[in-house]
């Protein structure tokens, strides 16, 4: 009955504030303490912070200089990325001991299908309290978990309890679940997204329910079947553990359009922090930058280098960014958008999060 209707025991692993964990792990100075890995007081972009920078409201791509002001006793560690990756490597050798449908969204998290485990334990939440114990045991880190029937609610319930907590959401728990969350728990529901959604009177998971998919195709476009179905605890994607990623980047839209040679250089110095700080947490290593401008006119350009070997490291990944934007310059209209993008990578799993279409069923067997 269950295998029919497409039911599936996932587990939703994520690492607590994982960089800075490591690094207090390693460094018993650190050790309750506000720690942000990356940037400095003076300049560049956090990475990463500790439960204790968190508290003051301490960010992962959050300014160094804001964070410093928010908290001025952060200590700024250097990132170890090696250091990082190894780790990554062995919490996710447990997760091999489980099932081999392991999907990596990053260096600290992950999805784990345990539907078929390989110990026949055939309890979700055994198995995710048994992997959290084990990551534990080897690391000295600790591990959030959600356990459900799909991905969606499975990644939510991981940040219910953090940190070193678990949630467990069951089928006939799960649109119930959706319904009291905030609209902005929702994956890509940002800012504007939120602040858009609030115009219409809607703020929670339930408010999202009571709308029709043609109203939501109205509002909100190609999301409205993601939002409709998500809305209703249905998700029916499944765990691909070989999906090869094909690009890491990101791009950033201008309130005001960018004309002059100096504030192109200085957007192209943030998007280059904050893209790195993201093919650094993934894990991406490749060899071609791709940069996107689109112009005040809304005509839009893409201008690429490629390299016969990887990307080495910030520094040349920052000095081709720059030879890039270097070569649309001047510009006459002004650019609304920049972007930068790492592409032609080796072994990074995409971490899409398109919901797929399906009902959601009840489930008879242990969560």
């Amino acid at each position: 009955m269950t295998e029919q209707l497409g039911i599936r025991k996932i587990i939703h692993i994520d690492m607590d504030a994982f960089f800075a964990s490591v690094e207090q792990r390693d460094h018993p100075e650190l050790r309750g303490k506000p720690v942000a890995v990356g940037g400095s007081a003076a300049r560049g972009v956090v990475a990463a912070a500790s439960y204790e920078a968190r508290q003051f409201g301490v960010r992962s791509a959050m300014p160094s200089v804001t964070a410093k002001r928010r908290c001025p006793d952060l200590i700024f560690v250097k990132h170890r990325f090696d250091v990082y990756r190894e780790v990554s490597q062995q919490i996710r050798a447990i997760f091999r001991t489980h099932s081999d449908l392991v999907e990596p969204l990053s260096l600290d998290e992950a999805y784990i299908d345990v539907t078929q485990d390989k110990m026949g334990i055939g309890n979700a939440t055994r198995i995710a309290e048994m992997i959290r114990a084990e990551i534990k045991k080897q690391t000295q880190l600790t591990a959030s978990a959600g356990v459900s029937y799909n991905k969606f609610i499975a990644k939510i319930a991981s940040d219910q309890n953090k940190p070193d907590g678990m949630c467990v959401i069951k089928p006939h728990q799960g649109a119930d679940f959706v319904a009291q969350l905030p609209v902005r728990r929702f994956f890509g529901v940002g800012p504007k997204t939120g602040e858009r959604m609030a115009k219409l009177n809607i703020h929670t998971g339930a408010d999202l329910r009571a709308q029709s998919e043609e109203f939501l195709r109205q509002h909100f476009g190609k999301s409205a079947g993601y939002l409709f179905r998500a809305s209703r605890g249905v998700d029916h994607r499944e765990v691909k553990p070989n999906r090869i990623r094909k690009s890491v980047g990101g791009e950033r839209t201008y309130g005001s359009d960018l004309v002059s040679d100096t504030d192109l250089e200085e957007a192209m110095e943030k998007i280059i922090e904050i893209v790195w700080n993201s093919i650094e947490k993934s894990g991406a290593r490749g060899r071609t930058v791709t940069l996107k401008a689109k112009y005040a006119d809304f005509r839009q350009i893409t201008r690429s280098k490629s390299l016969e070997r990887n990307i080495e490291g910030k520094a040349e990944f920052a000095d081709i960014g720059r030879e890039l934007l270097a070569s649309i310059m001047p510009v006459e209209n002004g650019v609304r958008l920049l972007g930068l993008t790492l592409a032609n990578l080796e072994g990074v799993v995409e971490a899409a999060e398109e919901a797929s279409a399906g009902e959601a069923g009840q489930s008879a067997f242990e969560f």
